[in-house]
């Protein structure tokens, strides 16, 4: 499918030499597991009257089993915007993607108290993500990130989590910090969120992590 586009049961049977049937069951496991989709069309060489034909192609989240090169892609976007706009420029750009970010989810949590908004940002990167935690310590909260999304760009250029510090500072209101980091070899990043030092949201600078 990712060589030849959509395909039938029966192109890909030829194909693969196997049986309709063995090529029928390996679909229906990939649509579950949600790499593929079936479309039904009706092909104009079988007529008006002709049985619509049931064809099979990647979803998007099925071609991102194939290799690609976001993470240098990414890379190469900071280098350039920091070469070409200076690093108060690469700086401008990283501040206004924490203020989208934090605007996509600061409305929803900004009448709960601060466990339940802390609670609700282990959604932060995934719905249900099993590999976010809260944990309650003195003073605060710890929020335990297991999987970073963006490790490959974040290990070459740090300054990228920056983004995720402030815009959770911006949407708890108070201030966060970084205690383990994946590029210090600690195999995960904690946050921790201290609860007896409240930030005006509206106010804060942005500020990279190796200002704070």
């Amino acid at each position: 499918m990712k060589r030849q586009g959509p395909s039938t049961i029966a192109q890909l049977a030829e194909q693969l030499q196997l049986t309709g049937e063995a090529v029928r069951q390996q679909l229906l496991q990939l649509q579950r597991e949600g790499w593929i989709e079936a479309k039904v069309t009706r092909s104009s060489e079988r007529g008006r009257t002709g049985r619509p034909a049931t064809s099979y192609s990647l979803t998007e989240a099925g071609d991102h089993l194939f290799p690609k090169l976001y993470d240098a892609l990414n890379v190469s976007m900071m280098d350039a915007i920091a070469e070409e706009l200076g690093p108060e420029g690469l700086k401008r750009v990283l501040e206004k993607i924490t203020n989208d970010k934090a605007a996509l989810i600061e409305s929803n949590l900004a009448s709960l108290p601060l466990a339940a908004r802390v609670a609700a940002l282990k959604d932060w990167y995934l719905k249900d993500d099993p590999h976010m935690a809260v944990q309650q310590v003195e003073g605060g909260y710890r929020l335990i990130e297991r999987n970073c999304p963006y490790i490959n760009t974040a290990m070459n250029r740090p300054s990228l989590c920056s983004i995720s510090v402030n815009a959770l500072t911006k949407v708890l209101g108070f201030r966060v910090a970084r205690e383990e980091k994946f590029q210090n070899g600690d195999g995960r990043c904690v946050f921790r969120v201290y609860a007896e030092e409240p930030v005006d949201a509206a106010t804060m600078p942005f500020r990279l992590e190796s200002e704070m």
